[in-house]
Protein backbone atom coordinates (compact mmCIF):
# COMPACT_ATOMS: atom_id res chain seq x y z
CA UNK A 1 0.00 0.00 0.00
CA UNK A 2 2.88 2.38 0.75
CA UNK A 3 4.24 1.91 -2.74
CA UNK A 4 0.90 2.86 -4.34
CA UNK A 5 0.72 5.96 -2.13
CA UNK A 6 4.26 6.95 -3.12
CA UNK A 7 3.45 6.66 -6.82
CA UNK A 8 0.34 8.79 -6.28
CA UNK A 9 2.39 11.47 -4.51
CA UNK A 10 4.97 11.53 -7.30
CA UNK A 11 2.24 11.83 -9.94
CA UNK A 12 0.54 14.61 -7.97
CA UNK A 13 3.80 16.55 -7.68
CA UNK A 14 4.48 16.14 -11.42
CA UNK A 15 0.96 17.30 -12.23
CA UNK A 16 1.32 20.48 -10.18
CA UNK A 17 4.74 21.20 -11.70
CA UNK A 18 3.16 21.26 -15.18
CA UNK A 19 0.76 24.14 -14.49
CA UNK A 20 2.62 26.86 -16.33
CA UNK A 21 0.46 29.61 -17.81
CA UNK A 22 -0.75 28.93 -21.33
CA UNK A 23 -0.85 31.70 -23.91
CA UNK A 24 -2.18 31.73 -27.43
CA UNK A 25 0.56 32.09 -30.00
CA UNK A 26 0.37 35.07 -32.29
CA UNK A 27 2.19 34.88 -35.59
CA UNK A 28 3.70 38.10 -36.88
CA UNK A 29 3.80 38.74 -40.60
CA UNK A 30 7.58 38.24 -40.51
CA UNK A 31 7.25 34.89 -38.75
CA UNK A 32 4.50 33.69 -41.07
CA UNK A 33 6.63 34.66 -44.07
CA UNK A 34 9.52 32.55 -42.71
CA UNK A 35 7.17 29.63 -42.10
CA UNK A 36 5.49 29.90 -45.52
CA UNK A 37 8.60 30.67 -47.60
CA UNK A 38 9.96 28.31 -50.21
CA UNK A 39 12.93 28.34 -52.54
CA UNK A 40 12.74 28.89 -56.30
CA UNK A 41 12.02 25.16 -56.78
CA UNK A 42 9.06 25.28 -54.41
CA UNK A 43 10.82 23.47 -51.56
CA UNK A 44 10.04 24.75 -48.08
CA UNK A 45 12.94 26.49 -46.35
CA UNK A 46 12.17 24.95 -42.96
CA UNK A 47 11.28 21.25 -43.10
CA UNK A 48 7.66 20.68 -42.11
CA UNK A 49 6.85 24.38 -41.89
CA UNK A 50 4.16 24.21 -44.56
CA UNK A 51 1.89 22.48 -42.03
CA UNK A 52 2.03 25.47 -39.66
CA UNK A 53 1.69 27.93 -42.53
CA UNK A 54 -1.28 26.22 -44.13
CA UNK A 55 -2.97 25.61 -40.78
CA UNK A 56 -2.72 29.31 -39.92
CA UNK A 57 -4.13 30.34 -43.31
CA UNK A 58 -6.90 27.72 -43.08
CA UNK A 59 -7.84 29.09 -39.66
CA UNK A 60 -8.24 32.59 -41.12
CA UNK A 61 -10.33 31.16 -43.96
CA UNK A 62 -12.50 29.15 -41.54
CA UNK A 63 -13.13 32.22 -39.39
CA UNK A 64 -14.04 34.20 -42.51
CA UNK A 65 -16.54 31.48 -43.50
CA UNK A 66 -18.02 31.54 -40.00
CA UNK A 67 -18.48 35.32 -40.10
CA UNK A 68 -20.20 35.09 -43.49
CA UNK A 69 -22.44 32.21 -42.34
CA UNK A 70 -23.69 34.35 -39.46
CA UNK A 71 -24.85 36.96 -41.95
CA UNK A 72 -22.15 39.41 -40.97
CA UNK A 73 -20.16 41.06 -43.70
CA UNK A 74 -16.42 40.68 -43.10
CA UNK A 75 -14.50 43.95 -43.30
CA UNK A 76 -12.09 42.32 -45.77
CA UNK A 77 -14.05 39.96 -47.99
CA UNK A 78 -12.51 37.34 -50.24
CA UNK A 79 -13.84 34.42 -52.26
CA UNK A 80 -11.38 31.56 -52.70
CA UNK A 81 -12.67 29.36 -55.54
CA UNK A 82 -13.75 25.90 -54.46
CA UNK A 83 -11.06 23.34 -55.18
CA UNK A 84 -8.15 25.78 -54.82
CA UNK A 85 -5.28 23.91 -53.18
CA UNK A 86 -3.72 25.06 -49.94
CA UNK A 87 -0.37 24.95 -51.73
CA UNK A 88 -1.55 27.60 -54.20
CA UNK A 89 -3.08 29.69 -51.42
CA UNK A 90 0.16 29.43 -49.43
CA UNK A 91 2.16 30.69 -52.42
CA UNK A 92 -0.18 33.66 -52.89
CA UNK A 93 -0.08 34.59 -49.19
CA UNK A 94 3.72 34.22 -49.02
CA UNK A 95 4.11 36.41 -52.10
CA UNK A 96 1.87 39.09 -50.59
CA UNK A 97 3.77 38.98 -47.28
CA UNK A 98 7.10 39.23 -49.11
CA UNK A 99 6.02 42.23 -51.20
CA UNK A 100 4.41 43.99 -48.21
CA UNK A 101 6.78 43.02 -45.39
CA UNK A 102 7.60 46.66 -44.67
CA UNK A 103 3.90 47.26 -43.89
CA UNK A 104 2.85 43.89 -42.45
CA UNK A 105 6.02 42.30 -41.05
CA UNK A 106 6.08 43.24 -37.38
CA UNK A 107 2.31 43.08 -36.89
CA UNK A 108 -0.07 40.18 -36.24
CA UNK A 109 -0.32 38.15 -39.43
CA UNK A 110 -4.10 37.58 -39.50
CA UNK A 111 -5.02 40.90 -41.18
CA UNK A 112 -2.19 40.45 -43.70
CA UNK A 113 -3.49 36.99 -44.60
CA UNK A 114 -7.00 38.40 -45.10
CA UNK A 115 -5.60 41.18 -47.29
CA UNK A 116 -3.53 38.69 -49.29
CA UNK A 117 -6.61 36.56 -49.89
CA UNK A 118 -8.63 39.65 -50.83
CA UNK A 119 -6.00 40.64 -53.40
CA UNK A 120 -5.63 37.12 -54.80
CA UNK A 121 -9.29 36.07 -54.67
CA UNK A 122 -11.63 39.08 -54.82
CA UNK A 123 -15.35 38.35 -54.75
CA UNK A 124 -17.14 38.83 -58.04
CA UNK A 125 -20.46 40.59 -57.53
Amino acid sequence: MARGGGVFCVLAVLLFMQTAPVRAAQFSGDYLLRVCASDKNGNELSPGSHAACQSYIAGIMDYHTLIRSLGTSPSVDFCVPEGTSLNEIQQRVASYLFHNKHEQGPFIAAPAVALALYKAYPCKN
